[in-house]
């Protein structure tokens, strides 16, 4: 819900730090990779319940996939790279309630694997949106340029992304949480397969 605004507040700042480690000629895949193996760090900290450390992870994660579109404008971008990109956030963003699931199963498994259903079925309305945006030539600029067509909705990265640093703060909290959350991503699965419906229904 928040992203595009976001993205005008930060996007100055990663560009001209991605121009920087472009011509220190750190490339953005590399960044991707990166970003996704801190990750995943992060997520083992949490199982371990380190959440001070998961939450440090996280954060430099979120930091480096910010920074690889950066440098990718800052170069050239390429198909495999947005590939990359949008396979490795959802990797990600199954990571980390997983890791919270594994810290307490008893608690954490069964709100965790609801919220996991919720973004499945929200990543799956996603990237069918895009193909076949694609397929009738539709763009859009609303949050940047990117690869895919972006469909936005009331659960979007950075309400992820604030949800994870939530969660490292206050993990008592998961369980209320995640089941509201899950709620929000539903919510956005819907409004999107309206949006498909008046968009794709008659053509």
């Amino acid at each position: 819900m928040f992203d595009a605004t976001l993205k005008r507040y930060l996007d100055p700042a990663l560009g001209k730090l991605g121009e920087s480690l472009a011509k220190a000629g750190i490339g953005a895949n590399s960044l991707t990779c990166a970003g996704l193996a801190l990750g995943i760090a992060a997520m083992i900290c949490i199982a371990f319940g380190l959440f001070v450390w998961g939450l440090i992870l996280l954060l430099v994660s979120r930091l480096f996939d910010g920074l690889d579109g950066a440098v990718a404008r800052a170069t050239r971008k390429t198909d495999f790279g947005g590939y990359l990109d949008i396979v490795f956030d959802f990797i990600f963003y199954g990571a980390i309630p997983l890791g919270f699931a594994i810290y307490d199963p008893q608690n954490n498994a069964l709100p965790a694997a609801v919220l996991l259903l919720a973004f499945y079925a929200n990543g799956a309305s996603f990237l069918a949106f895009a193909t076949m945006a694609e397929k009738h030539g539709l763009k859009t600029v609303s949050h940047g340029s990117k690869s895919l067509y972006y469909t936005g909705g009331l659960a979007e990265a950075g309400e992820t992304i604030g949800l994870f640093v939530f969660w490292c703060i206050f993990p008592d909290w998961f369980e209320v949480s995640a089941y509201v959350f899950a709620g929000v991503t539903a919510i956005t699965t819907i409004s999107r397969l309206v949006l498909a419906y008046k968009t794709f229904g008659d053509r």
